[in-house]
Order: structure tokens, then sequence, then C-alpha cells
């Protein structure tokens, strides 16, 4: 895909407050950001960077989606996390010291992201309060979202993890048709179940006893939809 039009399209998207943590920017300030941002491209399947990796840049998804995972004790991929269009990776080295990441970066479609450097984002930190609060305003909910994916792991059943992964998705990709829910996956089996830190064959067993019970019916391995999001919840407890 040619670079300069990727540009003009994540231009567009931060004229049009498509990127939130700079939606409260003047169009001045958001033509410095556009003036000093690169553009880079990643393929399905290509790291951004990986555990260990110093990452000195902020990365700002203007297409596709890129996963965020952890190797476990075992080797196993443990999935933490899901980015897509108007998220941004690479904050914690931008606030504080340069260290090693503790997690890989890794895209789960083909994605364009565009770049701003650490001295470059810290002027514009120091210039817009306001961005530092959507940073951590940010930081806060991943925190959470962290904690209850661990919480999950722990102490929930796989059939309860898969539901709560299910309604995590619901809630972030879900499209309403009629009374139900129609989920565009982002992740295909395999991912799905390093998600919910669970063997794959184990995730196809439960998914198909889910859809046996009425409760999710699958359409290939794209789409899944929720025929009753009440019932699904009470799977959880």
């Amino acid at each position: 895909m040619d670079c300069d039009f990727c540009c003009e399209k994540c231009a567009s998207k931060l004229y049009a407050k498509e990127i939130p943590i700079f939606e409260s920017l003047s169009k001045e300030e958001l033509d410095r950001i556009i003036d000093i941002r690169k553009h880079m491209s990643l393929e399905k399947g290509e790291s951004l960077f990986l555990e260990g990796d110093k990452v000195s840049k902020l990365f700002i998804i203007s297409e596709g989606m890129v996963k965020l995972s952890k190797n476990t004790a075992s080797g196993k991929e443990q999935i933490l996390n899901i980015l897509s269009v108007g998220d941004f990776l690479g904050e914690s080295n931008i606030l504080g010291e340069t260290s090693e990441s503790n997690v890989s970066a890794i895209a789960i479609k083909n994605t364009e992201l565009c770049t701003i450097s650490r001295n470059d984002l810290k002027e514009i930190l120091f210039s817009n309060p306001s961005i530092c609060l959507k940073l951590l305003s940010e930081l806060n909910k991943r925190l959470i979202e962290v904690e209850n994916l661990s919480k999950n792991l722990s102490n929930n059943s796989p059939e309860a993890r898969i539901c709560c992964m299910l309604l995590e998705f619901s809630e972030k990709y879900g499209k309403k048709t009629n009374d139900k829910l129609e989920i565009d996956l982002p992740l295909n089996r395999e991912g799905m179940a390093n998600y919910c830190g669970i063997a794959r064959e184990t995730l196809s067993r439960k998914l198909a006893l889910l859809e046996d019970e009425n409760i999710i019916k699958l359409i290939g391995t794209k789409k899944i939809i929720i025929n009753d999001l009440e019932l699904l919840e009470t799977k959880i407890f």
C-alpha cells in the first residue's frame, strides 16, 4: 500500500477526531502532530516489537489490529489485549525510563500505524496536558482489563473463561441485528484459546456446547452470533 495514501488516511482520522488521545487538540496542534508523525505498515503475523525489545516510539493504529501477548513459563502464548483503530501502544517507555518491553505486539491483520518519537511526544505532552490525562485514563483502563483477565484465568472454569471472552468481544466488536449480537471475531480459534489460557480442542468443544444450548451460533471461523446475552452472562457464575 502506498505510504503517502496511508498517511493521508491517518491525517483525515486525526482531523476527524478519530484518535481519542488527540481529540481535544486544535487544528494547529493537530497540524503539528501530522507534520512530525511517520508511517509504517505491518503484514498479518508480522511483529511490531517483541518481549525484551526496547521501544522508544508511540505507535497509533490507523488501520488493522495488533495483539499484545506474553510467553508463559511453559512457553505458551498468553494474549493480554487486542488493540484496533485509534488505539496506541509503546506508551510505557514514553512516560517513564526506556526499558525492555514485557509484552510482544504482533499484527493480527494487515495493519497501518503512525509513529511519534519519544522526544517529539514529550514536547507535545508538555504543551498539551490534556493528552497526558487521556494517556493515563487509557492506561488505567488497560490495567483494569489485565486484572480482570488475571482473575478470569485464575478463578474461572474453561467455559466461564470463554463466556467472559465472548462478552468482551460482544462489547467491543458486536453489532446488533434484531435482538441478537453479531461478532466479527478478531482472533482465530488458536488465538481465542490462547486468550482464554486453554487448549484449542477445549475451546472448540465448549463453543459447540454453547451452540447446542442455542446461546450462540457459529458462522464459520470468522463470526459468532450471540442469541441470548443474558444466558451467556449466567454461565460465568
